[in-house]
């Protein structure tokens, strides 16, 4: 009995391309995602630079850009802070530069606004503990988890 396995076939560079340039315009990219993709399409990884290379000269891929709509959009969308988006970024493989690009993207006036109110949330919500130092540290936790500076979370509860 006779079984067919059909491999993956490898795309050309030209098919690959077309179907990265339709990746990317979908939604903003980073370097490291359109190389994962090369590898998902099976395409050679002598071809993975020129495509690359290709895309940014067409400005399909821009990292800095990809940092600002990153940082931005983490930010509005699940709130997070300053240190979970770099090291969001980080992950994605961004360069130092970008960071710093992306982060200026969020104004300190709604940055400042949203951790008061993820505090105020947060302090609010937590129930049962008779220990006020208990409360604090949950409440600082969880700001912590969601990337927020030590120092910024100190001076909301000096306020208090």
């Amino acid at each position: 009995m006779e079984q067919n396995f059909k491999s993956k076939q490898s795309l050309t560079k030209e098919q690959a391309l077309q179907k990265l340039r339709h990746y990317c315009a979908y939604a903003e990219r980073c370097h490291n995602d359109v190389i994962s993709k090369l590898y998902d399409l099976n395409v050679w990884k002598k071809d993975h630079d020129e495509i690359v290379a290709t895309l940014i000269e067409e400005n399909y891929l821009n990292e800095e850009r990809f940092a600002k709509l990153f940082a931005g959009g983490h930010f509005r969308t699940k709130q997070w802070g300053k240190n979970k988006i770099i090291q969001g970024l980080k992950q994605k493989g961004i360069s130092a530069y970008c960071i710093k690009a992306g982060l200026k993207e969020i104004d300190e006036a709604d940055y400042e606004a949203t951790l008061q109110k993820l505090f105020q949330q947060k302090w609010e919500s937590v129930k049962g503990t008779q220990n006020r130092f208990a409360k604090m540290k949950k409440v600082s936790d969880y700001l912590l988890q969601k990337g927020y500076e030590a120092q910024l979370i100190n001076q909301l509860f000096n306020k208090i």
